[in-house]
């Protein structure tokens, strides 16, 4: 199958190998072959304006020499659509900055509130000597969010005697109690999923006490007991916005966030993380929603050009 002019379309694509394993499955191929969209890998250890042509290029690489690619590729063809783009996805690799987006854009009073749990930015360890403001337990973080190992190295603190314990430079966060319960919402493009896992359990002032001193990888932390099988999901208006506000600010088609919900308010809501191009082959149906997607970018992209057409010819 092609389009009505008869042409197939070409996306590269560009991946670390384990995303392309678990990503380019022989059923999203089989599928977008079907309608007339080639997947085609991008080799990013030859020049890309050699390779293609490409009507669409998505990727999940990181440095320096393909970002310089990808740059070099849209100012020779800058028809191609670029998704997404490297400057809107390194905004997600430093948890810093990452979660401005939701105090920015979700400042209207409505029913659901969100908002990023306190944080602080810690350089040295003399900084963890001074009042850092935040109640404890609180959840220290790697600055990077890269997808390494080391990135996903979490621990939580339970006191001020404990914080002496934890390595800087790292970003401390307010552990919010919720139910056990972690909302991970999946967007491309227009469209939103939310499902629920089971996250870290709530932390009692008892426990608190009983483990000041102690600073725990989150991997030491049974979340075992959690019975999420009743838990009410989000309305799904909120979600919706909530994925709205995250695309349109961070200018992202592929990422998926975490929300929280406060056990102690229904309606208080906290975004605690937002990555790239995420797991999608977990959702059911994955290949019609990714080709789906790449239509409607084909279509806008045709559409455009169209129009452009029309604008350029003298009257």
């Amino acid at each position: 199958m092609s389009d009505s002019n008869g042409r197939r379309h070409r996306i590269g694509y560009a991946f670390p190998p384990k995303k392309e394993q678990t990503f380019i499955q022989p059923s999203l191929i089989s599928h977008a072959q079907q309608n007339g969209i080639d997947l085609v890998p991008v080799d990013p250890g030859k020049p890309l304006t050699q390779q293609g042509p490409f009507d669409c290029i998505i990727h999940k690489l990181y440095h320096d020499e393909w970002n310089t690619q990808l740059n070099e590729f849209s100012s020779l063809y800058p028809r191609t659509v670029i998704l997404d783009p490297p400057d809107s996805i390194a905004r997600l690799h430093n948890r810093v900055s990452m979660l401005d987006v939701i105090n920015a854009a979700f400042k209207a009073p409505r029913v659901e509130n969100v908002s990023v749990p306190k944080q602080v930015l810690i350089h040295d360890a003399a900084e963890l000597e001074t009042d850092l403001g935040l109640k404890f337990p609180v959840i220290a973080k790697p600055l990077l969010a890269n997808g390494s190992a080391k990135s996903h190295q979490m621990s939580m603190v339970f006191s001020s005697e404990g914080i002496k314990k934890v390595e800087t430079p790292i970003l401390l966060q307010e552990f919010v109690n919720h139910g056990g319960t972690i909302f991970k919402v999946y967007v491309i493009g227009d469209y939103t999923e939310c499902v629920k896992r089971r996250s870290l359990p709530d932390i009692s002032d008892e426990q608190r006490a009983k483990l000041a001193a102690d600073v725990l990888p989150f991997s030491q932390i049974s979340n075992e007991e959690v019975d999420i099988e009743g838990v009410e999901m989000p309305p799904p208006g909120f979600v919706e916005e909530l994925a709205k506000g995250i695309s349109d600010g961070l200018k992202l088609n592929f990422f998926n966030f975490d929300v929280i919900r406060d056990s102690n308010d229904k309606h208080s809501y906290y975004v605690i993380d937002i990555n790239y191009f995420p797991g999608y082959a977990k959702l059911h149906n994955f290949e019609h929603l990714l080709t789906d997607f790449f239509l409607s970018v084909l279509s806008k992209k045709s559409q455009t050009q169209l129009e452009q057409g029309k604008e350029a010819k003298p009257e």
